[in-house]
Formats: structure tokens, C-alpha cells, sequence
């Protein structure tokens, strides 16, 4: 094996895991590293010695590393450690990830920063299933640079028959992958051989020094060079500034800069960034700094929403692909809920479908409804909410997620965005020559969207279409858009399951949207009976979105039963009626309130009439002409 062409030294240390089954030598290799580089605090090998000394046990490279005093009564690695070493080439950061099944957590937390891996092995044992497991997590999680160890040579007196087996079956298998091992280098860690200094004793191997390995990986694009990328954290309010908070991920922004927030699509530009105990205002801010920003219009952002530049912004999609590690001790199963949590965004989803349950022994996939635990999968998951993500390769930080079932973190999984869906980033919205103020101007009124929720038979359609005729008589532009009129046409292909239920209100406001966006008052009544959905639509109407409850309690709704559901409902001809065999729940902070229980139409309309005028209508101008 011919020796490896270094590259360039960058600035940041080039984060590295280093990964292995249980007993190949792991934290050994690394604590022999750290001194032969001169890495080590000085006395830190002498109170190793002292340490063994002590507890009547030779001496141990592997002390260096096993910090935890469980890991020294246990003999074995039980969380990451991160230490940091310099070559002559560049700084590095060592990620010693744990090598036992039961420890594969750990493990996964560790892999899932390092941009390249070392993968060791023992040569009397060669590949067992869980080095096997380790290199399909090191595919999984997206590290494509890797350079095998051959550990232990020592104990087959360097044989080079030996070692040219162990190789050609991990190579092999990595090649299986997708990986091609950058390096195989044989060593042995306990004595150092061939970690800095080549021994004369596999005078036979022509290939680099571990070192050498290292140092000719290639560094990935610093994260402050990838799209922007900002998850909202909260929204504080101080005097009249909303101030958005978050860390930025990766990219950088500046004063001045247009956001485009996901999933919704507002966009604002950004008005000043924040800062505490700063002498002069702040104008820039990158990757790894948490910042306050404040926006020059007051759009609608929550916690979880994504900031990004309109030209390379995320996915929404509501149908994920994953590649899974399932860590829970219960198995996952098809059809199971569980909280996806990406980013600051927390999203409950389905498992929809396991398509394939990989045996990383021979890389076979088998289908099935369960995934057991430390078990590699292929699953798409359903969320009813949008969820906002990147195709993993191209920006790791938000193409990564965690699931999690009740408080314990089950699984880890790379998302893999649909091409349909990622295809998406390379339309661009028209932009109107025509203003929002323009409009409005012109109208004497803003868009809006007044969405009518309550049970059926509340009087919902009644009132919209009442309050749609009297504005329209004082010269507003305002349509109406009931639920069953949606039905019959754009959403003609949806049932009523609660997926089915939730795509509905999605796309009720995604028009509403734009029938506000084009100056008009539009009138929604649509039961949407969960509060989640409603937040939704409230996400993608922003400013716009007043909700207004019609609310009647059942006896009275059922009384009226206009359309005569109840009778059927209670009948058992229609399923998963709300108010009867699905639940509504009741808005907790509507704009309005209309009991229409106790109150005639023409009381109720009154009251509309009223928050209409003073929250959307404008006092009387002359017309204006508009270019």
C-alpha cells in the first residue's frame, strides 16, 4: 500500500471518533497517541504508573483515556471522550467512543460530530458483528472517511499473512458500504508501533503511520461556509421589539439580510441583531453563535420555525425517509407514535412503513413490522406537522433527529429528504409589483383571514355567509369558503381520518393565504377541531389569522342538527363524527368568542361586525390610484 498524500492545515481541529468492538484496544491506541505526540500534561504517565502500582495492576495505556471510575473498575469504555492533540500537520479533536452493545448510545453521540473515523481492529479476532455494527453506523451517520487499524499485531508476531485476512475482510465490508478505507495500518498500540514511528518489525508494509492517516484526511466546508441555517428557540418581547432567538447551526447572517422562516414562508428582513453589555451594536453573527434578531415587519415565528436565505432554504415535507439506529428497549413497531425531535422542533409522527431491517453482518435486509433494539432500519415516518429538514449530506446539523417515546431517547436516524420534495428549493415565489400596503390602500381594508371553528351546527356557514354579505355591501373584497364547499373540490381526494383531516385545514389555509395575500378578507368556516391543527393554519395565515370560536355546546348543535349528521352519527352511519364519536377541542386564546347558544344571528353578527371594523377595515379615504 503506497503512502497517502497530505493535505492542507486548517485552523479548526478536524474532529475524529474512533470506534472498535469491546477489548481491540481502543482507548489504548489513544492514550499511546496522545503521549507519543507530545500531547500528554506533563506527569500524567507517571501518575498513570502510580495508579497501576497501586491497585496491583501492569501498567495501562488505556488509563489515560478511562477518566470514569466506573470505566476503570469495568474495565471498558461507558461514555465519549473528547481530547484534543496536535500533529506537526494540524489540531485534532478525538472523539473515544465506546465499543460494547449496551454502550451504542454513546456511540452514536460521539460518530454523529466526527468528520472522519478510525475503526479498530483486532487482528485475532478480525471483524466481529460489532465491528461490523460500528462500520455500518460510521455509513449511517454520513462518515465517508475512515482508516482501519489492524490492533494487536504483536500477538501474531506481525505476521503479515494475518494481517492481509483481517484486511481484506474489513475492506470488504466497507467497500459494501459505500466506503472506501482511506488507510490499513498495522500496529500495535500497547508498544506504539506504527502509530507515529514505523518498526522495523512489518518492514513488509510500505503504507502511512496512523499519523499519516490522519493527517490526510480532508477537512469537510466549516459550517460557517454552509447555507444558513437558524431554529427559532423562543420569541421574547421587550417593549415593542419581538426579539427571535436561536443558535445559529450554520451559514452566517447580517444586518440587512431577508430570512425566509419554515415551514410557512414569511420572510422579513432582519432590523438589528441584539446584544447585551456591547459597547457598539452588533452587525454580523455565524455558525455556533447564539443571537437575538429583531425583524422590519412583525410576522408570525414560534419556536422551531427555521430561518434561512429564500435561495437555499430547507425542506417541508410531512413524509420522511430515514436510516434508523433503534436504541429502545421495546422494539419499534409499524403504526407506532413517537416524538421526533429536530432541532428546537418537537413533531409527533407515525411509522408508517419499515421497509427493510438491515443485518449488519452481511448487509441483507429483511422486511418486518418490528425493529429490535441496536437494530439498522430503513422506516418512513408521517408527521401531522410539517417537519423542516435537510438532506443530511449536504447540511448534517438539520438533517438529524432524535425519536423519543415518553422521556427516554429511542432511536437515532439521518434523514434522507424525497427528491420530489427537495426538488422544491429550486422554485422561487413571484414577487408582486404590487404591494400589501398598495392594496390596502386601495381596498380601504387588509387582507385577512377570519377562521370560523366550532361544532357543527354552531352556526358557522351561517354567520360567514351573513358577515360575507355585509361586507361586501360596504364595498370590501371578501369571499366566503365553507368547509363542505372545499370537500367537493380542492380537497375532494381526502377522507376523514385525522391525517386526512389535517391536510385539509393545511390547504384550507394555504389558500386563505393567498386570497389574503392578494388584499382580501377571507372567511373560513371549518370545524378543524384540534388545536394543533389550528395552530398550523395560524402558522401559515401569520398576521393575517383571526380565530373566532362559534361556540354552542352539543345539546344545542345536535338540536339544530341542520344537515343531520348527529342522526346519523348516532347511528353509526358516519364515523368519527366530532362532538360524538371524535373529540373537539376548544380554542384556549381566540380572538373572538361568539356564543351563538345564547345569542340570536343578528346579536352575533353585530359582534362581528365590530372586531372586523376595528381590526381590519379602514377609516373612509378617497380612492387612491394605484400604478
Amino acid at each position: 500500500m503506497t503512502a497517502l498524500k497530505s493535505v492542507a492545515v486548517p485552523e479548526r481541529p478536524l474532529p475524529i471518533v474512533i470506534v472498535g468492538h469491546v477489548d481491540h484496544g481502543k482507548s489504548t491506541l489513544v492514550g499511546r497517541l496522545l503521549n507519543d505526540t507530545g500531547s500528554l500534561p506533563e506527569g500524567k504517565v507517571e501518575a498513570v504508573r502510580e495508579m497501576s502500582r497501586r491497585r496491583g495492576m501492569p501498567f495501562e495505556w488505556s488509563f489515560v483515556m478511562d477518566a470514569l471510575q466506573a470505566e476503570r473498575d469495568q474495565g471498558i469504555t461507558i461514555d465519549t471522550t473528547q481530547i484534543r492533540f496536535k500533529t506537526a500537520q494540524r489540531p485534532y479533536l478525538i472523539i473515544d467512543a465506546p465499543g460494547h452493545k449496551e454502550f451504542l448510545k454513546n456511540m452514536v453521540t460521539g460518530a454523529a460530530s466526527a468528520e472522519a473515523a478510525l475503526l479498530v481492529v483486532d487482528v485475532l479476532e478480525g471483524a466481529l458483528e460489532q465491528s461490523r455494527r460500528h462500520a455500518y453506523l460510521l455509513h449511517l451517520l454520513g462518515v465517508r472517511q475512515v482508516a482501519v487499524v489492524v490492533n494487536k499485531m504483536d500477538a501474531v508476531a506481525y505476521n503479515a499473512f494475518r494481517f492481509d485476512g483481517v484486511a481484506d475482510e474489513i475492506t470488504r465490508y466497507l467497500s459494501e458500504l459505500g466506503i472506501v478505507a482511506r488507510a490499513v495500518v498495522p500496529v500495535s498500540a500497547r508498544f506504539g508501533n506504527n502509530l507515529v514511528e514505523r518498526c522495523k518489525q512489518t518492514d513488509w508494509y510500505d503504507g502511512p503511520t496512523v499519523i499519516e492517516a490522519l493527517d490526510a484526511f480532508t477537512p469537510m466546508p466549516s459550517v460557517t461556509e454552509r447555507p444558513l441555517r437558524l431554529p427559532v428557540q423562543d420569541v421574547y418581547k421587550f417593549d415593542d421589539r419581538r426579539i427571535i432567538a436561536g443558535r445559529i447551526e450554520s451559514g452566517r447572517l447580517r444586518v440587512g439580510d431577508t430570512l425566509h422562516f419554515s415551514p410557512g414562508g414569511r420572510t422579513a428582513k432582519i432590523a438589528s441583531i441584539e446584544s447585551w453589555n456591547e459597547a457598539a451594536p452588533r452587525l454580523t453573527a455565524v455558525a455556533g453563535q447564539s443571537v437575538g434578531v429583531t425583524l422590519d415587519q412583525p410576522i408570525f415565528v414560534e419556536r422551531g420555525h427555521v430561518a434561512a436565505t429564500a435561495e437555499d432554504r430547507p425542506v417541508e415535507t410531512h413524509t420522511l425517509r430515514v436510516r434508523l439506529f433503534w436504541l429502545g428497549h421495546r422494539p419499534l413497531e409499524q403504526g407506532g407514535r413517537y416524538t421526533l425531535k429536530l432541532a428546537t422542533a418537537e413533531h409527533q409522527v407515525t411509522v408508517k412503513a419499515i421497509e427493510r431491517v438491515i443485518d449488519v453482518e452481511d448487509l441483507s435486509g429483511r422486511s418486518g413490522l418490528t425493529v429490535e433494539r441496536n437494530e439498522v432500519a430503513e422506516i418512513v415516518l408521517h408527521s401531522r406537522s410539517p417537519v423542516v429538514v435537510d438532506d443530511f449530506a449536504a447540511i448534517p446539523r438539520t438533517g438529524r433527529a432524535v425519536l423519543v417515546d415518553g422521556y427516554d431517547v429511542v432511536g437515532g436516524c439521518i434523514i434522507q429528504a424525497p427528491a420530489a420534495e427537495m426538488a422544491d428549493r429550486n422554485l422561487t415565489a413571484v414577487s408582486h409589483t404590487v404591494t400589501i400596503a398598495e392594496r390596502a390602500h386601495a381596498n380601504r381594508h387588509s387582507g385577512a383571514i377570519l377562521w370560523f371553528t366550532g361544532l357543527s351546527g354552531a352556526g358557522k356557514s351561517t354567520l360567514a355567509m351573513a358577515l360575507e354579505r355585509e361586507l361586501f355591501r360596504k364595498g370590501c373584497q371578501v369571499f366566503a369558503l365553507d368547509g363542505d364547499s372545499l370537500r367537493l373540490g380542492l380537497n375532494r381526494d381526502l377522507g376523514f381520518s385525522p391525517d386526512d383531516r389535517a391536510e385539509n385545514v393545511r390547504r384550507a389555509a394555504e389558500v386563505a393565504r393567498l386570497f389574503a395575500d392578494a388584499g382580501m378578507i377571507v372567511i373560513i368556516a371549518l370545524i378543524s377541531p384540534s388545536r394543533e391543527q389550528r395552530a398550523t393554519a395560524r402558522a401559515i395565515g401569520g398576521d393575517y389569522f383571526h380565530e373566532i370560536y362559534v361556540n354552542a355546546d352539543l345539546a344545542v348543535c345536535e338540536s339544530r342538527d341542520p344537515k343531520g349528521l348527529y342522526r346519523k352519527a348516532r347511528a353509526g352511519v358516519i364515523a368519527e363524527f366530532t362532538g360524538v364519536s371524535a373529540p373537539y377541542e376548544a380554542p384556549d386564546a381566540a380572538e373572538l368568542v361568539l356564543d351563538t347558544g345564547n345569542n340570536d344571528p343578528a346579536t352575533c353578527l353585530s359582534t362581528l361586525l365590530d372586531h372586523v371594523e376595528a381590526a381590519v377595515l379602514q377609516p373612509d379615504q378617497p380612492q387612491a390610484s394605484v400604478a
